[in-house]
């Protein structure tokens, strides 16, 4: 019996011994595996430091690209710009700086007395128009000649009201004479150099139907696309003077409607 003591008493006391150093050891796996982790932690950290830098570099890098593509946008916003505003004004002197002298008069019609010269505001000079039709309507007489010149005068003078109201009279006069289709072209254009486009419209349209074989049918038809992108109507106005171009190539009219639409075009790029 007291030998079996002793032996119990011997076991808990080596135990007693090892419990320590066993404590021990699992302590020093412990930071072990702390000091591991601690080492894992820092270089994903510092693979991460890497990565921000790397993105930073790049974040740089766009950002100089995405400033000097502003700045070549803007350069080439004002060159077009520039370009349109030189289209526009070029376009402007042709619309504006180009009348008809007045038809010809047949030999055996009296002539009205010269009226005096006045600068040319709204015209100056262009090849004589030829009516077709019945050649007895070329017989004008001297009144008809009369009451138009005082109205293309006034049109000359730069007197776009007073010239509006004396071509309507004239053509209340004389609607079939021979300076009739003229008559509706000028009072067109009396409209439309105070900006009333839709009464511009609707004459160049009388004479288009009137007189579609009329020296001034071209120059009517651009008017017509002219006025119609005056109203707002882009769209209409482009499909008018691209019909232009088709239907009159080679001509002055086809040469502005083609500018006109180039226009259009820049003016719709830089908005």
């Amino acid at each position: 019996m007291r030998l079996g003591i002793k032996l119990m008493l011997v076991v808990a006391a080596a135990l007693v011994a090892a419990a320590p150093a066993h404590a021990q050891r699992q302590s020093l796996a412990d930071r072990v595996g702390s000091l591991e982790q601690q080492m894992y932690n820092n270089s994903a950290n510092q693979d991460l430091l890497n990565q921000i830098n790397q993105l930073r570099q790049q974040v740089t890098s766009l950002q100089a690209s995405i400033e000097q593509l502003q700045h070549d946008n803007a350069q080439l916003k004002q060159t077009a710009q520039d370009q349109y505003l030189d289209l526009d004004s070029r376009l402007n002197r042709l619309e504006g700086g180009s009348a008809p002298a007045l038809p010809a008069v047949p030999a055996s019609a009296p002539k009205a007395p010269a009226a005096p010269a006045k600068p040319a505001a709204a015209a100056t000079s262009e090849r004589p128009p030829s009516v077709h039709g019945d050649p007895g309507s070329l017989a004008v007489t001297g009144d008809e000649r009369t009451s138009y010149n005082v109205a293309f005068d006034a049109l000359k003078a730069g007197k776009y009201d007073d010239s509006a109201q004396l071509f309507l009279s004239f053509l209340e006069l004389y609607p079939n004479g021979v300076y009739a289709p003229n008559a509706l072209y000028w009072l067109g254009e009396s409209y439309y150099a105070t900006r009333n486009f839709p009464m511009a419209e609707s004459q160049f349209r009388e004479l288009l139907s009137r007189y579609p074989t009329h020296d001034k049918a071209a120059g009517g038809l651009l008017k017509v696309g002219l006025s119609q992108y005056g109203e707002g109507k882009v769209d209409q106005a482009q499909q008018t003077l691209e019909t232009v171009v088709a239907q009159y190539p080679g001509s002055d009219a086809a040469r502005t409607a083609q500018d006109r639409l180039q226009s259009i075009r820049l003016g719709n790029q830089i908005r």
